[in-house]
């Protein structure tokens, strides 16, 4: 373990969706053997549970609007803990290689001369998929996968390919798409995407108050109006997500996976 993990380097560490059982036994092991953690703030409670009390945790999380750090401060973080010899873990929601700005991290330390290496993670979308009992790709009806970010700045439009996004015979998933839900919806339908394309939202993934939603395209601005809560929200969109012949669309109740369900995740 230790050529793994020598004192003075970092590891971006993927913590998954939430549940601390789909955290991959690599990145719990990471874990264990750190001597310091940042974390952000959509690491689960239960992963965080994970860590021993000796470890020092500091949370460096960004969320829409309430930034407790910008990313150079992190940046400056990781560098400082590592040149002081320390076993660094940046602990990031999902995969730190989705939207995670990994490489922003590994760029600042290899300039500072520190060591680094990234443990890939569970992401929302594979967990929200396998929630809800359907698949990103399905023969016939979804060929490829596609990410992108929907997180907005201020009142500027996205600047995204939006006839690449509306590709009938693709699974398109947004992330962080709450905010600019009417945004997608009317675009990918001007793009092409017909208003009957199955949408599934989703929120707090693999945790024991996740919420699914399964709505379509033309009804996506009002399906997120009656989601509940502000936590960031996945939007998947696309053929493929009909498989599980749900029904639902908007207006119908969330779904809410139960504890029991679910199991404790309280760690």
């Amino acid at each position: 373990m230790a050529d793994e993990f020598p004192a003075g380097s970092v590891w971006l560490v993927g913590a998954g969706p939430g549940d601390p059982d789909l955290l991959t036994r690599k990145a719990e092991r990471l874990l264990r053997t750190a001597t310091i953690v940042f974390y952000d703030a959509l690491v689960g409670a239960g992963v965080l549970a994970l860590i021993p009390a000796a470890v020092r945790r500091v949370p460096v999380g960004k969320r829409a609007g309430r930034h407790s750090k910008d990313q150079g401060a992190i940046n400056a973080l990781l560098v400082a803990a590592a040149q002081a010899g320390e076993r660094v873990v940046r602990l990031k929601g999902g995969d730190p290689s989705i939207f995670g700005r990994s490489m922003e991290e590994c760029s600042a330390l290899a300039e500072a001369g520190v060591p680094v290496r990234i443990c890939p993670g569970i992401t929302a979308a594979s967990a929200a998929a396998a929630s809800a009992g359907v698949s990103l790709s399905l023969r016939g009806l979804a060929r490829r996968v596609q990410f992108a970010t929907a997180h907005k700045r201020g009142a500027a439009p996205l600047d995204l390919d939006w006839a690449a996004l509306a590709d009938a015979h693709c699974t398109t998933v947004f992330y962080m798409g709450r905010s600019a839900a009417a945004e997608i919806s009317r675009n990918l339908a001007a793009a092409g995407l017909a208003g009957t394309t199955p949408v599934l939202l989703a929120c707090d993934v693999s945790l024991a108050g996740e919420r699914l939603l399964h709505t379509r395209l033309d009804l996506l601005p009002i399906a997120v109006a009656g989601f509940p809560g502000d936590q960031p929200t996945l939007i998947l969109v696309g053929e493929a997500l009909a498989a599980a012949g749900s029904g639902s669309v908007a207006g119908a109740a969330p779904h809410r996976r139960s504890a029991d369900a679910c199991g404790d995740r309280r760690g």
